[in-house]
């Protein structure tokens, strides 16, 4: 079974925006930096998986 379009994306930016943000206390420009990175991937996976709501077909 495939996981839906956009669903890994927005997974990883939720993990690289809390390491970003834990990161934001020794080194606040590269963790802010690190923590948008992952905010564009959630937004970016949101929209793939706004745009593609029902991808169970089987091929």
């Amino acid at each position: 079974m495939m996981p839906r379009e956009g669903l890994i994306p927005t997974l990883l930016g939720t993990v690289v925006t809390a390491a970003g943000l834990a990161l934001r206390n020794k080194n606040s420009a590269v963790g802010w930096g690190i923590a948008g990175f992952g905010m564009a991937h959630i937004l970016l996976g949101a929209i793939d998986l706004l745009e593609h709501p029902q991808d169970n077909q089987e091929f």
